[in-house]
């Protein structure tokens, strides 16, 4: 069911710590030709660190947990690679199609191949205007016993209604050294974290006593801050602008976020490119590190 890079394969034999990289910010969350380059680059962090990373895709209907370097450039060059989240893996499979993971479906498989730490860039939520319209990425951390580092919930969705939902679903967030929940392109969104962590020690020390307790059914969240967020008043206005924009062209469902994405990225001339850039190498950076104490 699950094909394994030559490199996660002697990992996982030898017992080396292993990070999870999901793909959707490869094949659709960052421009071509820097998609792949930020791929690669990201791998080499994960690497330096002392862990072994492992890029999460679909080829041709088969699982990859790591991908080679000619499956790694597939997937960010190939335009008939698709999103599929969790309810996408079997249809996906049974039609042999290449496809990119979301937060959800890099989740399950990661802990499918027993794979407890994951890095993204930030979190899918709550609509913004529409509470009924909510990612899977929530209903995945509700039920997936995995680390996830990220940059806090995507500053386009309502980041309120998504720290409900998260508490609803018994999902810890922890912010790392901060008790701001970081808004992905912000460093603070405006909300506070109730916990706080201060290592990569403290947070193993913390997973280790979810097993022990018999509550480690679910996600732990580790709420990562990006260094240089961007410009407050610019990410205001092109927000504002990119939602309005959205609405008029009738934008529905899991096409929002790509679309916003790619909006700020073309309304802000690159910034939001750099920091996108900054928030995965400095997750992926953090897991590693995660990854390292779990062991």
């Amino acid at each position: 069911m699950i094909k394994y890079s030559a490199e996660v394969a002697a990992a996982k034999a030898a017992g080396k710590p292993i990070v999870a990289l999901e793909s959707t910010i490869i094949s659709h969350g960052l421009p071509r030709p820097r998609n792949l380059e930020v791929a690669r680059e990201v791998e080499q962090i994960v690497r330096d660190a002392g862990a072994v990373p492992a890029t999460i895709a679909l080829i041709d209907g088969v699982i990859h947990v790591g991908l080679e370097s000619n499956e790694l450039d597939r997937i960010a060059n190939d335009d008939d690679v698709v999103k599929a989240s969790t309810r996408d893996l079997a249809i996906v499979e049974a039609t042999k199609q290449s496809a990119a993971t979301t937060v959800a479906a890099t989740a399950h498989i990661a802990h499918l191949a027993d794979i407890d730490v994951f890095a993204t860039g930030g979190l899918g939520g709550v609509h913004r205007g529409h509470s009924y319209d909510e990612s899977a990425d929530l209903i995945a951390l509700a039920e997936t016993p995995i680390i996830i580092v990220c940059a806090g919930v995507k500053s386009i969705l309502d980041v309120p209604g998504t720290l409900e939902r998260l508490e609803t679903f018994a999902v810890p967030v922890l912010g790392y050294q901060t008790n701001k929940f970081p808004g992905f392109y912000l460093t603070d969104s405006g909300y506070e974290i109730e916990h706080r962590v201060e290592s990569p020690e403290q947070i193993a020390a913390i997973w280790h006593n979810r097993f022990d307790l018999k509550t480690s059914d679910k996600a732990i969240v580790i709420a990562n801050p990006v260094v240089n967020q961007m410009d407050l008043a610019l990410h205001e206005k092109i927000l504002d602008s990119g939602l309005k924009e959205s609405a008029s062209q009738h934008v529905t469902g899991k096409a929002v976020t790509p679309f916003l994405l790619e909006y700020f990225h073309t309304q802000s001339k690159g910034e939001s490119l750099r920091v996108n850039i900054d928030i995965i190498k400095s997750n992926a950076l953090l897991a590693a590190r995660i990854a390292i104490a779990l062991r």
